[in-house]
């Protein structure tokens, strides 16, 4: 597939998104987990969509236990901790992988247009990322995602135009959200 409307994915309740139907939107694309320490952007997630989702923001929430184990339990599961946690009101979709043989199409096509992560800021960030760096199982391949929370962001032409690490925050993505809207 050469575009991203072409994609389709599964919703959690097994039904199926067409990207094609959010033509014109923002699209903020992150695989999540509800283990993970970077769980709590979920909060921020939830703040950039109530700030901006009456202007074409939409948010594509895919939980993904392939690091660590950090995505226990069913779709629906997931989806009661994130709204009864973080209040969420963006749908989270079914669970996915997003490296490897089983690589949810959407993000084989994702990662091939922006292949990595940007440089972490500060030392903290860079600090946690050099870590998961040496977690097993995270691989050198270009392209690869590395953690949970990485993000994408889609303009409303469906062009990529940006790829955010784990440690960058939706807070720090905000301005760019703002430039495109």
């Amino acid at each position: 597939m050469t575009d991203l409307y072409d994609y389709e994915v599964k919703k959690r309740n097994g039904g199926m998104l067409k990207l094609k139907d959010l033509k014109g939107k923002i699209i903020l694309i992150v695989n999540t987990a509800t283990g993970c320490g970077f769980t709590p952007q979920y909060e921020g997630l939830e703040n950039l969509y109530a700030k901006y989702h009456d202007r074409g923001l939409e948010i594509l929430d895919f939980p993904c236990d392939q690091f660590g184990h950090q995505a226990p339990g069913t779709d629906d599961e997931i989806h009661e901790f994130c709204t009864a946690k973080y209040k969420t009101t963006f749908d989270q979709l079914s669970k996915i992988e997003v490296n490897g043989d089983k690589a949810e199409p959407l993000y084989v096509y994702l990662k091939d247009k922006i292949t990595d992560d940007p440089e972490p800021k500060g030392i903290k960030n860079k600090l946690a990322m050099k870590a998961i760096k040496k977690m097993p199982g995270v691989s050198r391949e270009k392209g690869f995602i590395l953690w949970n929370f990485t993000k994408f962001l889609v303009d409303r032409e469906g062009k990529v135009i940006g790829r955010f690490g784990p440690t960058d925050t939706p807070e720090e993505m905000e301005t760019k959200i703002k430039e495109i809207l």
